[in-house]
């Protein structure tokens, strides 16, 4: 732990992010052993990582955030940039959701902007954990949220290499190309977590946006495909989920961080 402490927030980065991505490629591989996910697991998995991005959100993210001086009082910077995250995500999801209409009248593609979308979503997931890691030299048990941050946001990463890998095998592709597939839209979450790292070491001022923007855009990937898809099964499990993922991640962040 100690060695790992001690490299630079890039490599801390590098490093946790191949593990993110590892969550995402375990996830696919599913497709190789088995024709259809348990939805009942599925429900549960998707509300228990949504209930651990949502308190990863506030306690990694935000909370740390308005500890930063900028140009503009705290409250401004982090509002703004929690609103200029979220309006990422937001006007991301319109564009793809126009594409879909179109796609579905001419007959096809709902599965590739599926994949393209959730591509995009990882973008600000892996630049939330860099960003975090850059962050952590500046603050107590700063490491140790970054850590947090980033398995919860490997434990959303299996049961959405399965959401990706298995409709895209019920379409007719082989096993192999579905995890190809899959495994690629977490791929991303690699690069944009050392860029994230990286872009928040070498500008100091730029750290408070940062954290903002990526807690925006957690919050509004969670609000459009975690909670619709968990509460479209058993509202029941995906509630439990929920509150046991925020309870799990909050106790972890408080007592450890």
């Amino acid at each position: 732990m100690q060695w790992f402490l001690s490299l630079p927030a890039s490599l801390q980065a590098l490093l946790v992010s191949a593990f993110m991505y590892a969550m995402t490629a375990l996830g696919a591989a599913c497709v190789f052993f088995s024709k259809k996910p348990n939805p009942a697991v599925l429900t549960l998995c998707a509300g228990f990582a949504a209930g651990i991005m949502i308190a990863a959100s506030f306690f990694s993210l935000l909370l740390p955030a308005l500890g930063y001086d900028s140009v503009l009082p705290n409250f401004a910077t982090v509002t703004i940039g929690f609103l200029l995250g979220g309006a990422f995500i937001i006007v991301s999801d319109l564009v793809f959701t126009r594409k879909e209409e179109r796609f579905r009248g001419l007959g096809g593609g709902r599965n590739a902007l599926l994949f393209l979308a959730v591509t995009l979503h990882n973008i600000p997931e892996g630049m939330a954990v860099g960003v975090a890691f850059a962050a952590a030299p500046l603050e107590g048990g700063g490491a140790l949220s970054a850590l947090l941050l980033a398995f919860g946001i490997a434990v959303q990463n299996f049961p959405e290499g399965m959401c990706v890998a298995f409709p895209l095998r019920k379409e007719g592709l082989s096993r192999l190309k579905s995890f190809a597939f899959s495994q690629g839209s977490g791929a991303v979450e690699i690069p944009a977590c050392v860029l994230g790292a990286l872009a928040a070491s070498f500008v100091a001022g730029l750290l408070p946006w940062a954290l903002a923007f990526s807690a925006g855009a957690m919050i509004a990937v969670v609000c459009s495909e975690l909670v619709p898809e968990c509460f479209s099964g058993n509202k029941t499990l995906a509630s439990a989920g929920i509150v046991a993922g925020f309870c799990f991640m909050m106790l972890l962040d408080v007592a450890l961080g």
